[in-house]
């Protein structure tokens, strides 16, 4: 049953960080859908200019990934379906053979224009709406396609006009996935503070948890990164990027060595240890990472909580948290090699993290 409550809410606290990080995005599509029908229908003239507000979402969508060549091969890849699905239905009329006849010319000749799979994916769909819809419910057959040619050149305009920075969704995702492993480590500080198992345990359903957040941190800040280099406005930003992207794979390695002490911690505390000098470590670990989340939400790991957490690495001392416990010792060594990571994520080289350790 905790184990239920804790999936349910890394569901929603992972649910409603993909909102906020979708709202700009799907704010500026919806827009862009909007001013395509306003011109479509009263500039240009079309009753129902349908594919005009659908061209220029598929074009835009809701994701950070704006680069001109995307919104370009989408805009093209609409209108090419739009296009030739019309020109064929003229001849050869509607029905379920000339889906897939429609549905084959118009990928293999979006193949034959371009490269990307998006291109030929959009032509294929929208041929498939223009054999199913017909001509007199969206404008007219030609007037379906300047309708797609309306939606894809607002889109362009959109995409050029508001360029999006590739670094901010790659704060973002960054300061949640820190912010997950400092919520692993809160929860065993109370687990070992209060000697419940309980705790612990919601500790490591927490971790696995948090995977896909790890997981999409690392491929969108390579994603980004690529994009900030073939980008001219903000190629600058490729260094911040790249440090992004490395410190995403030492966080992924961070949450799996939490992982590993939240087990350990499980039978510690089963088997009725002495956690309480151990609980008040394991705390400021947890402190720290909250300031190295908000580090990285600011652009850089440089800051408070690599301060802190270089100052907590001194208190890693088994014998110091526990003389005589081996157990409690043993977690220790397993709290180390945490730190040691987060202080990686935070921009030391794995030897100098390393020396801010007590020798043992």
């Amino acid at each position: 049953m905790a184990s239920a409550r804790v999936l349910a809410r890394a569901r929603l606290r992972q649910g409603w960080a993909r909102v906020r990080r979708a709202f700009g995005p799907v704010l500026l599509a919806s827009l862009a859908a909007g001013v395509a029908w306003f011109v479509a229908r009263d500039v240009v003239g079309h009753p129902n200019p349908f594919f005009a507000p659908v061209s220029a979402w598929l074009a835009l969508g809701f994701a950070a990934d704006r680069r001109l060549r995307k919104v370009a091969e989408l805009a093209i890849g609409v209108a090419v379906g739009v296009a030739l699905a019309d020109l064929l239905v003229q001849w050869i009329g509607s029905g379920a053979v000339q889906v897939a006849v429609v549905l084959a010319a118009s990928a293999l000749v979006a193949r034959f224009l371009g490269r990307g799979d998006l291109l030929a994916m959009q032509a294929g769909v929208q041929a498939i709406v223009i054999v199913g819809l017909p001509a007199a419910e969206s404008g007219g057959a030609l007037g379906r396609w300047v309708d797609a040619l309306v939606g894809g050149a607002v889109a362009l305009a959109v995409a050029t006009l508001l360029p999006q920075d590739p670094r901010s969704r790659v704060r973002s995702l960054a300061h949640e996935a820190v912010t997950e492993i400092a919520g692993v480590v809160h929860l065993l500080a109370r687990g070992l503070e209060s000697a419940d198992p309980d705790d612990a345990a919601e500790a490591l359903t927490r971790g696995r948890a948090s995977q896909p957040v790890l997981d999409q941190w690392r491929e969108e800040a390579g994603a980004a990164r690529y994009n900030a280099r073939v980008s001219p406005a903000f190629r600058r930003h490729t260094g911040e990027l790249e440090k992004l992207e490395a410190s995403a794979v030492l966080a992924d390695r961070a949450m799996r060595n939490a992982r590993v002490l939240a087990r350990r911690c499980v039978q510690v505390v089963s088997d009725g240890h002495d956690t309480a000098h151990l609980a008040g470590l394991v705390a400021a670990v947890a402190a720290a990472t909250d300031d190295l989340a908000a580090d990285l939400a600011r652009g850089g790991p440089s800051g408070r909580g690599r301060q802190a957490l270089a100052d907590v690495a001194g208190g890693c001392d088994p014998w110091s948290v526990s003389g005589d416990d081996w157990q409690v010792q043993a977690v220790v060594l397993l709290l180390r090699s945490l730190v040691v990571d987060l202080l990686e994520v935070a921009g030391h080289e794995p030897g100098a993290a390393r020396g801010l350790l007590p020798e043992i």
